[in-house]
């Protein structure tokens, strides 16, 4: 089956504590169906010191937010859509926004 999601795309968070944020997919993760999302669900790592990083610190990194809690933005109005797939003449499966039936990809 078809990603709903690519990478590139501009989705909303529709749960979890960032939710209602929006952002840009900048990784897919197809097989634990995961992105990871620009300014979203960021997280604090500890490192310790090491030969790259002799200091050592805080780190805060994106983690991965599942699949089922985003939505994709609507091109059109820019609220959240659900996605479906059309074939269009000559051929090319492209994905579509239920909400307003624009052509996402395409």
């Amino acid at each position: 089956m078809a990603s709903k999601f690519k990478t590139g795309d501009r989705v909303i968070v529709l749960a979890g504590r960032d939710k209602g944020k929006r952002g840009q997919i900048t990784k897919m993760l197809p097989k634990e169906e995961r992105a990871v999302v620009s300014g979203v669900n960021v997280v604090k790592r500890h490192r310790k010191p090491s030969q790259a990083a002799p200091q050592g610190g805080i780190d805060e990194m994106e983690a991965p937010i599942h699949l089922s809690n985003l939505a994709l933005e609507d091109p059109k109005d820019g609220n959240a859509t659900r996605v479906g797939f059309k074939f269009q003449d000559d051929g090319r499966k492209v994905r579509v926004a239920k909400r307003s039936g624009e052509v996402i990809d395409g």
